[in-house]
């Protein structure tokens, strides 16, 4: 596995809907709208992540007022899932927020498997949020310090 980050911008557009569409479910609220995919391609950090030169998925992140990271994507293709992709995507991205003293994400909480890789890696639980996206379900907040 030799998986990199690479900075997606508006040429990536149809990679990135290719990505959401494969992840959409019940518990992963994917960008579909055309104009939302835009709109988080150019106002977030978004990363294409590459195994060589195939693309195995998707991660971002934004800047917090309070100095935090906030993971809001990780999305594999269905083909690369349960292969370590994600946790491989997750320690780079670590790397990147690294100047930050904490990152944290939404997860649903019957995203078990979501969670259980995020545990792993050093998130915690910090709390239960009803109707958190407005879709009338409930997220787990996530964090793990970085510094």
């Amino acid at each position: 596995m030799n998986l990199l980050l690479k900075r997606a911008t508006l040429k990536d557009f149809e990679e990135v809907k290719k990505i959401e569409k494969s992840a959409a479910s019940q518990t992963y609220a994917a960008y579909i709208e055309e104009k939302d995919l835009r709109k988080f391609i150019k106002n977030e950090f978004v990363f294409l992540i590459k195994n060589g030169k195939n693309t195995v998925g998707g991660i971002a992140y934004h800047l917090r007022k309070n100095g935090c990271a906030r993971m809001t994507n990780l999305a594999l293709l269905p083909e690369y899932r349960g292969k370590g992709f994600g946790t491989q995507a997750i320690v780079l991205l670590f790397k990147k927020v690294n100047k930050f003293k904490k990152i944290d994400l939404t997860v649903h909480p019957h995203n078990s498997r979501a969670i259980a890789l995020y545990l792993s890696l050093g998130f915690v639980i910090t709390s239960w949020e009803n109707n958190y996206c407005g879709d009338g379900e409930p997220r787990l907040i996530l964090e793990r310090k970085i510094k």
